[in-house]
C-alpha cells in the first residue's frame, strides 16, 4: 500500500485541479476534467477557471453556455454547478436518488408522494413550454390550488426534474434570479433515466479530487455507502494510507507531485470544490474552518499559499475604485505577501477592470 503525508496527497489534489500550474486548456475540456464546478452563485465559477487556466477569458465560458456546451444546473449535493451538457445528462438520473434521500430529509411530511407525481408532471409541461421563474411556479401552483404548500412543491420540483438555468448578456451569464427551462428542451436530448453511473462517478472524482477517503467520495457526490461501489471497482483502484493511518483510494496512474514541488498563490472563490469537497487538512487547517465555513451553509472565498488555505478575501466596489481585500489568518512572510499581491491585482483585472480604480489591502483577521 502506498503511504502519502499530508504534503503528498495536497500536491496530488492540486495537480488534479490544475492549481499547481495554469493550464492551456479549452474552458470545456477543464470543466470536464474537474466533473463540475460549483456554481451557487454566477460568478465563482468564472473566478475558479481563471485560477486554473492560463489567457481565460470571461467571453470563452458565457459563450459555452449560449451555445449549450456547459449548462448550470442542480447535481452533486442538490447543488448548483457547471458542467459540460454531455456530463449533465450522462449523471443526472445517477445523481437523483441521492438529491431526493435530501430533499425528503428536509421536507418530511410536506409532500404526499401521490401529489407529487402529479406536480412533477405539470411542471415538467410548464417548463417545457418556454423558460420561467420558480417565482411563475409558485403562482402557477397556486392556481391549482389555494392551500398547497407551494415553496416546499417548488423545491420539489427544483431537485426532482432536470432543469438547467437558461443563461442572459448578464456580466457573469446569469442573473441573480434566472429562467429554468426543462434539460429535454433546452438541450434537444431526452435525459437517460434510471441510469446507474455510481462507478464511473467514483472515478471521475478520484482523477479531479483524489485520492480521497470513502467519507469524503460519499460527501462530495452526496451519496451514502459507497463500499459495495468500491468493490466493484477494487481491481480499477490502489489503497493509499495517509500518515495519520487512514485509508484512502486513488486512480494507479493518477498524477502524485513530490512534495517539494512549488505550489503558488491561488484565489479561489466561495463554495469551490478544493475547499468543500474535503474533510481532512491538506487544504485547511482545522483551526481555521470556523474562519472559512460560516453559518446558513456559506463558504467564503479564500487564498492558497503554498497550496495551504492562508487567508480569505473579498471585492467591494465603492465611487468608482474596486478593492479586494486579503485577511490573513496568520502573518504573511514577505516573499508570499508580495506574491498574494500580485495575484490579487491580476484577479482584480480579471474581475473589475472596468472600474475607473482598483485596489489591494490587506487587512488582519
Amino acid at each position: 500500500m502506498l503511504s502519502l503525508s499530508t504534503r503528498q496527497l495536497n500536491r496530488a489534489t492540486l495537480a488534479r485541479q490544475l492549481l499547481l500550474a495554469r493550464e492551456r486548456s479549452p474552458a470545456l475540456r477543464a470543466i470536464e476534467r474537474l466533473v463540475g464546478v460549483q456554481a451557487q452563485w454566477p460568478k465563482p465559477p468564472f473566478i475558479a477557471l481563471w485560477s486554473r487556466l492560463a489567457d481565460f477569458r470571461a467571453e470563452e465560458l458565457t459563450g459555452l453556455l449560449h451555445r449549450r456546451d456547459v449548462v448550470r444546473a442542480t447535481a452533486m449535493r442538490a447543488t448548483l454547478h457547471l458542467m459540460a451538457a454531455s456530463d449533465y445528462l450522462r449523471f443526472r438520473s445517477t445523481l437523483q436518488a441521492a438529491i431526493s434521500r435530501g430533499v425528503q430529509s428536509m421536507l418530511g411530511d410536506r409532500l404526499a408522494g401521490g401529489e407529487m407525481d402529479r406536480m412533477l408532471a405539470l411542471a415538467r409541461r410548464f417548463f417545457s413550454d418556454e423558460p420561467r421563474t420558480f417565482a411563475e411556479l409558485r403562482v402557477f401552483l397556486l392556481t391549482l390550488d389555494r392551500t398547497m404548500d407551494e415553496r416546499a412543491v417548488a423545491y420539489a420540483v427544483r431537485t426532482h426534474l432536470p432543469l438547467v438555468q437558461v443563461p442572459t448578456d448578464a456580466r457573469w451569464g446569469h442573473p441573480a434570479t434566472a429562467d429554468f427551462a426543462h434539460a429535454e428542451a433546452w438541450l434537444g436530448t431526452p435525459v437517460p433515466e434510471a441510469t446507474d453511473r455510481l462507478g464511473e462517478l467514483v472515478l471521475r472524482y478520484l482523477a479531479a479530487l483524489g485520492p480521497a477517503t470513502v467519507a469524503d467520495m460519499q460527501s462530495w457526490l452526496g451519496v451514502p455507502k459507497l463500499g459495495p461501489v468500491l468493490e466493484q471497482l477494487e481491481a480499477r483502484l490502489v489503497r493509499v494510507r495517509d500518515e495519520r493511518g487512514k485509508e484512502h483510494f486513488d486512480l494507479p496512474d493518477a498524477p502524485r507531485p513530490p512534495a517539494g514541488i512549488v505550489a503558488p498563490a491561488r484565489f479561489l472563490p466561495e463554495f469551490d470544490n478544493v475547499i468543500v469537497a474535503r474533510s481532512d487538512e491538506r487544504f485547511l487547517a482545522k483551526q481555521h474552518r470556523p474562519l472559512v465555513f460560516l453559518s446558513a451553509l456559506r463558504v467564503r472565498p479564500t487564498v492558497l499559499v503554498d497550496g495551504v488555505v492562508a487567508a480569505a478575501w473579498g471585492i467591494a466596489r465603492s465611487k468608482g475604485t474596486a478593492t479586494l481585500t486579503v485577511e490573513p489568518f496568520a502573518s504573511l512572510a514577505k516573499g508570499a505577501r508580495a506574491e498574494v499581491g500580485a495575484e490579487a491585482e491580476r484577479l482584480l483585472a480579471f474581475t473589475d477592470g472596468d472600474a475607473p480604480g482598483r485596489s489591494v489591502k490587506f487587512v488582519k483577521a
